[in-house]
């Protein structure tokens, strides 16, 4: 039988802040941009979620529902380097996890449980909890079930600290009176539409008939109909094959220096190519994506004469396909550095000094804007 975690690090980069610096303890914490630069709030502490604040919400909207909040920058070094040993206390209980961001995961603990021995899976959740608590000083929620999707349902329901175990069996009795919105795949604007033909709960939905899925969901149907019965056997990942390698970051204030681009570009790169040679690969094609101030978001890309891990021609391509985007007056508050097209490993691994190719055929990608929450 399957026994699947989701744990969840509670208002992670604002309790990093406050376990930092004891001055914040206690205090409403933003964390993200200065309100006058069209900042963005990453996290905000528990202490100012009671004035309507809440992630990804502009930081001058945030400041007008909660003027005593204390505006912190992100430091994602920091972030990072807490979630490392995060991760670490959860491969101490399985090596099956599967990490979703800096501040979550699923762990499948099958193995750790053996209710033969007194081993249950409440009892591993809460050892898991302490240990995260007395490590790191961080608190985590955590939900306990035999399927992923029903993990991470449960373990939102009781933050902060939270706990809440579903036994196997009693996946659909858990999830029926909940809001349909909590269901996987039910996005705000579907919620509506179906609390419109009287679908209010997740039990609500999974009593409709099979043509029903079929006429409302098209080809999600039965994946949305398994969900609402409490039935999913997707596997914890702990390997996927890699297709790309990057890394971005979003800007707490909205940045037109040159300087601090290529400064910033520079990092980004540095960190692509440690990653691509800890994993073994070699790629061609280099990335550069972009948002600027508006949330308009683009990518930039163009390709190596040869495949490479060396940071050097990743940089240097880089640094030219944003240099062409660079024009006065435009700001940008994202950056990030791809590689992709990974090389098979036959071709000899062997860079000319200088890099050629037509920068007027790089590929353009455009998305609408968009207000997206900080990684």
């Amino acid at each position: 039988m399957a026994h699947i975690i989701h744990a969840d690090l509670d208002a992670f980069y604002a309790t990093v802040e406050q376990l930092d610096n004891p001055e914040l303890r206690g205090k409403p914490v933003l964390v993200g941009g200065r309100p006058e630069s069209r900042g963005v709030v990453a996290t905000a502490s528990y202490e100012a979620r009671p004035f309507g604040v809440h992630s990804a919400m502009p930081m001058r909207t945030a400041v007008r529902l909660c003027p005593q909040g204390i505006i912190v920058r992100p430091r994602f070094n920091r972030y990072r380097e807490m979630s490392r040993l995060v991760m670490d206390v959860f491969r101490d209980f399985t090596e099956i996890v599967e990490p979703l961001s800096l501040d979550e995961a699923y762990l499948d603990i099958s193995e750790a449980v053996n209710e033969a021995e007194g081993r249950w899976p409440l009892g591993v959740a809460l050892e898991l909890k302490r240990r995260v608590k007395e490590e790191t000083g961080l608190t985590v929620s955590v939900g306990v079930s035999a399927s992923k999707y029903v993990s991470k349902i449960a373990s939102d329901l009781q933050k902060p600290d939270g706990l809440v175990v579903v036994p196997s069996g009693d996946e659909t009795g858990f999830l029926a009176p909940l809001a349909v919105g909590k269901l996987w795949g039910i996005g705000p604007k579907t919620a509506e539409r179906l609390n419109a033909e009287g679908v209010e709960t997740i039990g609500d939905l999974a009593s409709k008939p099979t043509d029903w899925f079929a006429r409302v969901f098209g080809q999600r149907a039965e994946s949305v109909r398994l969900r609402a019965a409490g039935q999913d056997n997707e596997p914890v990942h702990t390997e996927r094959v890699t297709k790309s390698v990057s890394s971005e970051t979003t800007f707490p204030d909205d940045i037109g220096d040159t300087e601090e681009l290529h400064r910033v570009l520079d990092e980004l790169a540095s960190g692509v190519s440690g990653s691509l040679e800890g994993k073994g690969l070699q790629g061609r094609t280099v990335t550069v994506k972009m948002r600027l101030a508006d949330f308009t978001t683009f990518s930039r890309q163009s390709t190596l004469p040869r495949p490479s891990n060396d940071v050097d021609p990743i940089r240097e391509l880089a640094w030219r396909l944003l240099s062409a985007e660079l024009t006065a007056g435009r700001t940008f508050r994202l950056l990030g550095v791809g590689v992709s097209n990974f090389s098979d490993g036959e071709e000899e691994r062997q860079l000319p000094l200088t890099l050629e190719g037509d920068f007027s055929a790089v590929r353009r990608e455009w998305w609408l804007p968009e207000t997206t929450p900080l990684p």
